[in-house]
């Protein structure tokens, strides 16, 4: 894979990467903080976070469909420098974001009671309620306020498709950075703020992507900018049917997908719970480190689908399979950095987050499993990220959709219940899952039917 490299092509690659790399690893390293500051209140506190994290990503589904459309577009209109085309395809999607946003903010905010208890939490004991009372309540501030994560979401995968991953990173960089600050002052309470627990966990987060909207929204103000608001109503641009169908028939197929992964994430999450709070602790910091994990792959498949879907915009495909080739041979050398890190630290970043010795175990067992996890799942999340890129969305919907809803699932299931493995049983799923995806994209990607596509 390495012969592949070129000079010129390894520069392109890593200066879009970087900053979307810096981009994803910090919004994975909020949401480790926000995990680490929570567990000063102690393993129930980690656990409601946890019992969040599914139905909170599940409700932006939608969301995530439409950002990698947009960013697909984007890219390719941008290859083809089809400016006004690209800023009405920008025009629909901030339309139907905002009305579908407001929507949902509603249903999530008042079903947020029954959700978390489908979400696998219980009363069967006091620290169950205190358990299932936080997690509602985190989730109803968060889910109140996902309006002003949508909209950065959606400005920022058009920045992305036009390769301005500079100015991506920048917002989520600054939005991370406050809500890491607001979780200090408001979770305890410092320098003369409430301590308002849970609560500032919740507060800390949707104030950070009020920061990330504004400054989202500032980044498109100049004229020369490729999406460019001044540009909008100097010309005119509305929102447009055809512009619409463009999105749904790159969209539909990644909302599918997201959906029904969700689901299958959810079951594990559940099955998780019903292996008692101190394993769902236990869990969820792995999930957490596990994001950590995934921000490089993504990273690398935000700069894939931009630099992907702008070579095939130029109809150059040779230089479109380059792009991929080096953005996989990038992420190869990342997890083995992340391997050796996670198999001598495994200790050390539980011991971070738990006092208590039997759950460090757990979670240093979840390590041992992530140290596999790893050397699969960045190499599968480019992959998908070039085939999304050139809009192959059926293809990822199908093959993500076997991979979590069945086969995590299964695994799960069978290797935490069946087999006795406890919490490692459930992450012997999480590895299958990835196991499966990375079989499924690799074929699909060495087939090369992808560059043919048109979108």
């Amino acid at each position: 894979m390495f012969k592949d490299f070129s000079k010129e092509n390894f520069r392109t690659v890593l200066a879009m990467a970087w900053p979307a790399i810096i981009e994803s690893f910090f919004v994975a390293f909020a949401g480790l903080v926000d995990s680490l500051m929570v567990s000063r209140m102690g393993a129930y506190a980690v656990a409601a976070v946890g019992l969040t994290t599914q139905p909170k990503f599940m409700g932006l589904s939608l969301f995530f469909a439409v950002n990698v459309s947009v960013s697909a577009l984007v890219a390719r209109r941008f290859g083809a420098k089809q400016r006004e085309d690209a800023n009405r395809i920008f025009v629909t999607a901030v339309i139907f974001v905002l009305i579908a946003a407001v929507i949902l903010s509603v249903f999530f905010v008042t079903t947020a009671n029954p959700i978390i208890r489908l979400c696998g939490s219980s009363d069967a004991t006091p620290e169950d309620i205190s358990t299932h009372n936080a997690a509602v309540t985190y989730f109803r501030i968060i889910m109140g306020g996902m309006i002003f994560n949508c909209i950065q979401m959606v400005i920022n995968s058009a920045q992305r498709g036009a390769g301005n991953t500079k100015i991506t990173m920048r917002t989520n960089v600054t939005s991370n950075a406050v809500n890491i600050v607001l979780n200090y002052l408001l979770i305890e309470g410092h320098c003369g703020f409430p301590a308002l627990g849970i609560v500032g966990a919740a507060t800390a987060t949707v104030l950070g992507t009020v920061v990330s909207s504004v400054m989202s929204i500032i980044s498109i103000r100049g004229k020369e900018n490729f999406i460019s608001i001044p540009y909008i109503l100097t010309n005119k641009i509305r929102g447009a049917v055809d512009s619409l169908k463009s999105l749904v028939k790159v969209g539909y197929g990644i909302f599918f997908e997201q959906l029904l992964m969700r689901i299958g994430f959810m079951a594990t999450a559940v099955m998780a719970a019903k292996m008692g709070m101190d394993a769902m602790a236990a869990h969820q910091v792995g999930m957490n480190l596990m994001g950590l994990t995934f921000s490089f792959g993504d990273g690398l498949q935000a700069a894939a689908v931009a630099l992907i879907g702008r070579s095939l915009g130029q109809g150059d495909t040779e230089l479109a399979k380059t792009y991929g080739r080096t953005c996989k041979a990038v992420g190869l050398v990342i997890a083995a950095v992340l391997t050796v890190i996670y198999f001598f630290g495994a200790r050390w970043l539980m011991s971070m987050f738990f006092r208590e010795e039997h759950i460090v175990v757990l979670g240093v067992s979840i390590m041992r499993v992530i140290i596999f996890v790893v050397i699969f799942q960045i190499t599968q999340v480019i992959n998908m990220g070039c085939l999304r890129g050139a809009g192959d969305t059926l293809y990822t919907a199908l093959a993500s959709t076997i991979s979590v809803t069945i086969v995590r699932t299964l695994v799960s299931w069978i290797g935490g219940f069946i087999l006795g493995f406890g919490i490692v049983g459930i992450w012997l799923g999480v590895l299958a899952d990835q196991i499966s995806r990375f079989i499924f994209a690799s074929i699909r990607y060495r087939m090369g039917k992808w560059v043919k596509i048109q979108i």
